[in-house]
Protein backbone atom coordinates (compact mmCIF):
# COMPACT_ATOMS: atom_id res chain seq x y z
CA UNK A 1 0.00 0.00 0.00
CA UNK A 2 1.19 3.33 -1.24
CA UNK A 3 2.03 5.56 1.72
CA UNK A 4 1.02 9.49 2.68
CA UNK A 5 4.62 10.88 2.75
CA UNK A 6 3.05 13.76 4.75
CA UNK A 7 0.85 11.60 6.56
CA UNK A 8 4.17 9.75 7.86
CA UNK A 9 5.93 12.84 9.25
CA UNK A 10 2.79 14.29 10.90
CA UNK A 11 3.04 17.09 8.85
CA UNK A 12 0.44 18.95 6.30
CA UNK A 13 0.48 19.24 2.81
CA UNK A 14 1.67 23.04 2.94
CA UNK A 15 4.45 22.65 5.77
CA UNK A 16 7.62 24.52 5.69
CA UNK A 17 10.71 22.89 4.84
CA UNK A 18 12.03 23.36 8.83
CA UNK A 19 9.11 21.97 10.08
CA UNK A 20 9.69 18.82 7.60
CA UNK A 21 13.17 18.72 8.75
CA UNK A 22 12.09 18.78 12.37
CA UNK A 23 9.40 15.98 12.34
CA UNK A 24 11.76 13.69 10.32
CA UNK A 25 14.60 14.24 13.28
CA UNK A 26 12.11 13.81 15.55
CA UNK A 27 10.98 10.40 13.90
CA UNK A 28 14.42 9.50 13.29
CA UNK A 29 15.15 9.80 17.23
CA UNK A 30 12.06 7.97 18.16
CA UNK A 31 12.38 4.95 15.86
CA UNK A 32 16.27 4.82 15.94
CA UNK A 33 17.06 1.41 15.50
CA UNK A 34 19.57 1.43 18.36
CA UNK A 35 16.96 2.59 21.00
CA UNK A 36 14.81 -0.39 19.46
CA UNK A 37 16.82 -3.49 19.19
CA UNK A 38 15.09 -6.20 17.58
CA UNK A 39 12.07 -4.31 16.33
CA UNK A 40 11.04 -4.76 13.07
CA UNK A 41 8.38 -2.56 13.05
CA UNK A 42 10.22 0.50 14.77
CA UNK A 43 13.11 0.03 11.73
CA UNK A 44 10.45 -0.13 9.04
CA UNK A 45 9.01 3.03 10.44
CA UNK A 46 13.10 4.36 11.15
CA UNK A 47 12.97 3.89 6.93
CA UNK A 48 9.69 5.02 5.77
CA UNK A 49 10.64 8.26 8.02
CA UNK A 50 13.45 8.83 6.24
CA UNK A 51 11.79 8.29 2.71
CA UNK A 52 9.01 10.35 3.37
CA UNK A 53 11.81 13.02 4.20
CA UNK A 54 14.13 12.12 1.58
CA UNK A 55 11.08 12.93 -1.15
CA UNK A 56 9.39 16.31 0.75
CA UNK A 57 12.65 18.18 1.61
CA UNK A 58 13.88 18.45 -2.21
CA UNK A 59 11.55 20.63 -4.28
CA UNK A 60 11.60 19.24 -7.46
CA UNK A 61 11.02 15.71 -6.05
CA UNK A 62 8.21 17.06 -4.06
CA UNK A 63 6.77 18.70 -6.76
CA UNK A 64 6.48 15.44 -8.62
CA UNK A 65 5.27 13.63 -5.86
CA UNK A 66 2.53 16.38 -5.19
CA UNK A 67 1.23 16.13 -8.92
CA UNK A 68 1.79 12.49 -9.35
CA UNK A 69 1.91 10.61 -5.59
CA UNK A 70 4.43 7.93 -5.31
CA UNK A 71 4.43 7.18 -9.16
CA UNK A 72 6.42 10.83 -10.00
CA UNK A 73 9.50 9.67 -7.41
CA UNK A 74 9.79 6.29 -7.86
CA UNK A 75 10.76 5.99 -11.42
CA UNK A 76 14.26 4.87 -11.28
CA UNK A 77 16.78 4.60 -8.83
CA UNK A 78 15.91 8.22 -6.73
CA UNK A 79 13.54 8.99 -4.18
CA UNK A 80 13.71 7.16 -1.39
CA UNK A 81 13.92 3.41 -0.98
CA UNK A 82 16.53 3.08 1.45
CA UNK A 83 17.69 -0.83 2.51
CA UNK A 84 18.82 -0.35 5.53
CA UNK A 85 20.52 2.06 8.51
CA UNK A 86 23.51 3.00 6.84
CA UNK A 87 21.83 4.69 4.07
CA UNK A 88 20.20 6.66 6.02
CA UNK A 89 22.92 7.75 8.26
CA UNK A 90 25.44 8.41 5.45
CA UNK A 91 22.20 10.29 3.32
CA UNK A 92 20.85 12.75 6.41
CA UNK A 93 23.57 12.03 9.17
CA UNK A 94 25.30 15.80 8.57
CA UNK A 95 21.24 17.19 9.11
CA UNK A 96 21.37 16.55 12.77
CA UNK A 97 24.76 18.31 13.28
CA UNK A 98 26.23 17.51 16.11
CA UNK A 99 30.26 19.00 17.22
CA UNK A 100 33.71 17.42 16.54
CA UNK A 101 32.34 15.41 13.93
CA UNK A 102 29.26 13.24 15.96
CA UNK A 103 25.96 13.51 14.81
CA UNK A 104 23.34 13.91 17.35
CA UNK A 105 22.31 10.12 16.52
CA UNK A 106 26.02 9.42 18.34
CA UNK A 107 25.97 11.82 20.77
CA UNK A 108 22.21 10.58 22.03
CA UNK A 109 23.30 6.97 22.35
CA UNK A 110 26.37 7.00 23.38
CA UNK A 111 28.62 7.20 20.55
CA UNK A 112 29.91 10.64 20.75
CA UNK A 113 31.08 11.90 24.16
CA UNK A 114 31.65 9.10 27.05
CA UNK A 115 33.53 6.59 25.20
CA UNK A 116 37.00 6.29 23.40
CA UNK A 117 36.65 6.75 19.44
CA UNK A 118 37.06 3.20 17.64
CA UNK A 119 37.42 2.81 14.05
CA UNK A 120 34.86 5.37 12.66
CA UNK A 121 33.60 5.30 8.60
CA UNK A 122 35.06 7.78 6.55
CA UNK A 123 33.08 10.51 5.37
CA UNK A 124 30.35 9.95 2.33
CA UNK A 125 30.67 12.49 -0.69
CA UNK A 126 28.57 13.45 -3.34
CA UNK A 127 28.92 14.60 -6.99
CA UNK A 128 26.87 15.77 -10.01
CA UNK A 129 27.42 13.75 -13.19
CA UNK A 130 25.73 14.85 -16.45
CA UNK A 131 24.56 12.50 -19.17
CA UNK A 132 22.70 13.11 -22.59
CA UNK A 133 18.79 11.44 -23.34
CA UNK A 134 20.92 8.38 -25.43
CA UNK A 135 23.81 7.41 -22.43
CA UNK A 136 20.17 7.59 -20.12
CA UNK A 137 18.60 4.99 -22.11
CA UNK A 138 20.59 2.87 -23.13
CA UNK A 139 23.54 3.16 -20.17
CA UNK A 140 26.84 3.98 -20.07
CA UNK A 141 30.32 4.62 -17.97
CA UNK A 142 31.87 8.03 -17.00
CA UNK A 143 35.15 8.65 -15.36
CA UNK A 144 34.27 11.30 -12.32
CA UNK A 145 37.41 13.51 -11.49
CA UNK A 146 36.75 14.31 -7.50
CA UNK A 147 39.36 15.62 -5.08
CA UNK A 148 38.89 13.73 -1.80
CA UNK A 149 40.99 13.05 1.31
CA UNK A 150 42.95 10.19 1.54
CA UNK A 151 45.37 8.60 4.05
CA UNK A 152 48.71 9.95 4.38
CA UNK A 153 51.15 8.11 2.19
CA UNK A 154 54.16 9.25 4.21
CA UNK A 155 52.91 8.11 8.04
CA UNK A 156 50.23 5.66 6.47
CA UNK A 157 47.32 7.80 8.23
CA UNK A 158 48.76 7.58 11.53
CA UNK A 159 49.06 11.37 11.37
CA UNK A 160 52.96 10.47 13.63
CA UNK A 161 56.27 10.77 12.26
CA UNK A 162 57.44 7.75 10.57
CA UNK A 163 59.30 5.49 13.13
CA UNK A 164 57.34 7.20 15.91
CA UNK A 165 53.94 6.35 17.56
CA UNK A 166 50.74 8.03 19.21
CA UNK A 167 51.23 7.56 22.98
CA UNK A 168 48.53 6.93 25.61
CA UNK A 169 47.22 10.58 26.85
CA UNK A 170 48.49 11.68 30.10
CA UNK A 171 45.18 13.20 30.82
CA UNK A 172 42.62 10.23 30.45
CA UNK A 173 44.90 7.76 30.83
CA UNK A 174 43.88 6.28 27.39
CA UNK A 175 40.46 5.67 28.27
CA UNK A 176 39.35 8.70 25.94
CA UNK A 177 36.72 10.11 28.91
CA UNK A 178 36.98 12.71 31.64
CA UNK A 179 35.47 12.62 34.95
CA UNK A 180 33.88 16.17 36.30
CA UNK A 181 32.51 16.86 39.80
CA UNK A 182 30.27 19.24 39.82
CA UNK A 183 28.92 19.29 44.12
CA UNK A 184 26.64 15.86 44.40
CA UNK A 185 26.94 15.55 40.50
CA UNK A 186 29.67 13.57 38.38
CA UNK A 187 29.51 13.80 34.61
CA UNK A 188 31.67 12.26 31.61
CA UNK A 189 32.94 14.46 29.03
CA UNK A 190 35.34 14.06 26.28
CA UNK A 191 38.78 14.38 27.12
CA UNK A 192 39.84 17.91 26.30
CA UNK A 193 43.59 16.67 24.76
CA UNK A 194 43.12 13.50 22.75
CA UNK A 195 39.93 14.06 21.49
CA UNK A 196 38.44 11.13 22.93
CA UNK A 197 41.21 8.81 21.01
CA UNK A 198 42.82 7.52 23.89
CA UNK A 199 45.48 8.34 22.63
CA UNK A 200 47.92 11.76 21.19
CA UNK A 201 50.64 12.43 18.67
CA UNK A 202 53.88 14.27 20.36
CA UNK A 203 55.76 14.41 16.96
CA UNK A 204 53.27 15.17 14.06
CA UNK A 205 53.76 13.65 10.39
CA UNK A 206 55.54 16.64 8.42
CA UNK A 207 53.39 15.36 5.21
CA UNK A 208 49.97 15.90 6.94
CA UNK A 209 50.73 18.11 9.97
CA UNK A 210 49.43 14.94 12.36
CA UNK A 211 45.99 14.63 10.38
CA UNK A 212 46.64 11.32 8.86
CA UNK A 213 45.17 12.34 5.76
CA UNK A 214 45.95 14.41 2.69
CA UNK A 215 43.67 16.20 -0.27
CA UNK A 216 44.32 14.21 -3.27
CA UNK A 217 42.58 13.96 -6.88
CA UNK A 218 41.28 10.85 -7.79
CA UNK A 219 39.29 9.50 -11.11
CA UNK A 220 36.60 7.07 -10.42
CA UNK A 221 35.11 4.66 -13.04
CA UNK A 222 31.25 4.39 -12.59
CA UNK A 223 28.79 2.17 -14.63
CA UNK A 224 25.47 4.34 -15.38
CA UNK A 225 22.46 1.60 -15.54
CA UNK A 226 19.97 1.76 -18.74
CA UNK A 227 17.23 3.67 -17.72
CA UNK A 228 18.11 5.98 -14.88
CA UNK A 229 16.20 9.11 -15.11
CA UNK A 230 16.87 12.61 -14.35
CA UNK A 231 17.54 13.56 -10.75
CA UNK A 232 18.95 9.80 -9.81
CA UNK A 233 20.81 9.09 -7.01
CA UNK A 234 23.01 6.47 -7.73
CA UNK A 235 24.91 5.07 -4.33
CA UNK A 236 29.05 3.92 -5.19
CA UNK A 237 29.97 2.15 -1.81
CA UNK A 238 33.24 2.55 -0.82
CA UNK A 239 34.51 5.70 -2.73
CA UNK A 240 33.83 8.23 -0.12
CA UNK A 241 36.36 9.12 2.47
CA UNK A 242 38.90 7.02 4.24
CA UNK A 243 37.91 6.16 8.10
CA UNK A 244 39.50 6.81 11.35
CA UNK A 245 41.49 4.51 13.65
CA UNK A 246 41.10 1.64 10.51
CA UNK A 247 37.53 2.37 9.96
CA UNK A 248 36.08 1.80 6.64
CA UNK A 249 35.69 4.54 3.73
CA UNK A 250 32.25 6.32 3.17
CA UNK A 251 30.49 6.39 0.05
CA UNK A 252 29.84 8.21 -3.25
CA UNK A 253 26.69 9.12 -4.10
CA UNK A 254 26.37 10.09 -7.72
CA UNK A 255 23.31 12.98 -8.69
CA UNK A 256 22.29 11.97 -12.35
CA UNK A 257 21.13 14.90 -14.61
CA UNK A 258 19.90 13.85 -18.07
CA UNK A 259 20.35 17.04 -20.84
CA UNK A 260 17.20 17.15 -22.94
CA UNK A 261 16.53 15.88 -26.53
CA UNK A 262 15.79 18.10 -29.55
CA UNK A 263 13.04 15.67 -30.55
CA UNK A 264 12.39 12.83 -27.48
CA UNK A 265 10.71 13.58 -24.17
CA UNK A 266 10.41 11.12 -21.53
CA UNK A 267 7.36 10.28 -19.30
CA UNK A 268 8.11 7.35 -17.44
CA UNK A 269 9.62 4.58 -19.37
CA UNK A 270 7.68 5.46 -22.63
CA UNK A 271 9.45 8.20 -24.98
CA UNK A 272 7.24 11.46 -26.17
CA UNK A 273 7.68 12.65 -30.00
CA UNK A 274 5.90 15.46 -32.04
CA UNK A 275 5.47 14.71 -35.79
CA UNK A 276 3.92 16.99 -38.56
CA UNK A 277 1.83 15.48 -41.62
CA UNK A 278 0.58 16.88 -44.15
CA UNK A 279 -3.66 17.52 -44.09
CA UNK A 280 -3.70 15.32 -47.57
CA UNK A 281 -1.87 12.47 -45.43
CA UNK A 282 -3.85 12.95 -42.48
CA UNK A 283 -7.18 12.54 -45.04
CA UNK A 284 -5.87 9.60 -47.08
CA UNK A 285 -3.51 7.68 -44.76
CA UNK A 286 0.23 7.04 -45.44
CA UNK A 287 2.98 4.57 -44.41
CA UNK A 288 5.49 7.58 -42.45
CA UNK A 289 8.60 7.18 -41.31
CA UNK A 290 9.55 8.27 -37.86
CA UNK A 291 12.64 8.70 -35.37
CA UNK A 292 13.25 6.25 -32.89
CA UNK A 293 15.71 6.46 -30.36
CA UNK A 294 17.00 3.23 -32.06
CA UNK A 295 16.98 4.71 -35.44
CA UNK A 296 14.14 5.60 -38.18
CA UNK A 297 10.93 3.12 -37.72
CA UNK A 298 7.61 2.86 -39.91
CA UNK A 299 4.20 3.72 -38.78
CA UNK A 300 0.82 3.45 -40.57
CA UNK A 301 -1.18 6.66 -40.58
CA UNK A 302 -4.74 5.72 -41.09
CA UNK A 303 -7.06 7.24 -43.32
CA UNK A 304 -9.27 9.88 -41.35
CA UNK A 305 -6.16 11.06 -38.63
CA UNK A 306 -7.19 13.91 -36.41
CA UNK A 307 -4.60 16.42 -35.35
CA UNK A 308 -3.05 15.53 -32.16
CA UNK A 309 -3.92 11.57 -32.11
CA UNK A 310 -0.83 9.56 -31.01
CA UNK A 311 0.25 6.27 -31.91
CA UNK A 312 2.00 4.01 -29.75
CA UNK A 313 4.89 2.10 -31.22
CA UNK A 314 5.91 -1.01 -28.93
CA UNK A 315 8.83 -1.55 -27.38
CA UNK A 316 10.47 1.81 -28.39
CA UNK A 317 10.79 3.31 -25.26
CA UNK A 318 13.26 3.21 -22.33
CA UNK A 319 14.45 -0.16 -20.62
CA UNK A 320 12.83 -0.17 -16.99
CA UNK A 321 15.86 0.78 -14.67
CA UNK A 322 15.33 -2.27 -12.42
CA UNK A 323 14.67 -5.23 -15.63
CA UNK A 324 11.17 -4.63 -16.03
CA UNK A 325 10.41 -4.77 -19.71
CA UNK A 326 10.63 -1.65 -21.90
CA UNK A 327 8.47 1.41 -22.56
CA UNK A 328 6.74 2.64 -25.40
CA UNK A 329 7.57 5.50 -28.06
CA UNK A 330 3.88 7.78 -28.59
CA UNK A 331 4.22 9.35 -31.62
CA UNK A 332 1.78 12.27 -31.23
CA UNK A 333 0.79 13.74 -34.87
CA UNK A 334 -0.36 17.34 -35.89
CA UNK A 335 -1.34 18.70 -39.16
CA UNK A 336 0.76 21.07 -40.57
CA UNK A 337 -0.88 23.84 -42.37
CA UNK A 338 1.16 25.01 -44.92
CA UNK A 339 1.72 29.36 -44.82
CA UNK A 340 2.74 29.69 -48.37
CA UNK A 341 1.01 28.31 -51.21
CA UNK A 342 1.50 27.52 -55.12
CA UNK A 343 -0.90 28.22 -57.70
CA UNK A 344 -1.40 24.79 -57.82
CA UNK A 345 -1.90 23.99 -54.35
CA UNK A 346 -4.53 27.37 -53.99
CA UNK A 347 -6.45 26.14 -57.04
CA UNK A 348 -7.14 22.57 -55.87
CA UNK A 349 -7.87 23.77 -52.38
CA UNK A 350 -10.30 26.35 -53.56
CA UNK A 351 -12.07 23.08 -55.40
CA UNK A 352 -11.83 21.57 -52.42
CA UNK A 353 -13.03 24.67 -49.86
CA UNK A 354 -16.41 24.49 -53.15
CA UNK A 355 -16.55 20.59 -52.83
CA UNK A 356 -17.02 20.86 -48.36
CA UNK A 357 -19.45 24.01 -48.40
CA UNK A 358 -21.58 21.67 -50.75
CA UNK A 359 -21.39 18.68 -48.57
CA UNK A 360 -19.54 19.20 -45.08
CA UNK A 361 -18.23 16.42 -43.49
CA UNK A 362 -20.62 14.81 -40.40
CA UNK A 363 -18.80 16.49 -37.84
CA UNK A 364 -19.03 19.87 -39.93
CA UNK A 365 -22.95 19.37 -40.42
CA UNK A 366 -23.50 18.27 -37.03
CA UNK A 367 -22.01 21.33 -35.46
CA UNK A 368 -23.72 23.50 -37.75
CA UNK A 369 -27.31 21.61 -37.00
CA UNK A 370 -26.56 22.58 -33.38
CA UNK A 371 -26.00 26.18 -34.15
CA UNK A 372 -28.75 26.25 -35.77
CA UNK A 373 -30.82 25.08 -33.27
CA UNK A 374 -29.03 27.13 -30.37
CA UNK A 375 -29.89 30.72 -32.35
CA UNK A 376 -33.31 29.85 -34.02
Amino acid sequence: MAQDYYQTLGVERGATKEQIRKAYKRMAMKYHPDRNPDNADAENKFKAAAEAYDVLSDDNKRQRYDQYGEAGVKGGMGGGGFSNAEDIFSAFGDMFGGGGGDSIFESFFGGGSGRQRGPRAGASLKCSVQITFEEAVFGCEKTIELRRQELCDKCKGSGAKPGTSPVTCSACHGSGQMEITQGFFRTRTTCHKCQGAGKVIEEACSACRGNGKQAKSSSIKITIPAGVDNDTRMRIAGEGEPGDQGGPRGDLYCYISVEPHSIFERNGDDILCDIPISYSQAALGDHIEVPTISGMGKLKIPAGTQSGQAFRMKNQGVPNVKGYGRGDEIVRVHIDTPKKLSKEQRKLLEQLYEIENKHPSDQCAGFLNKLKDLFD
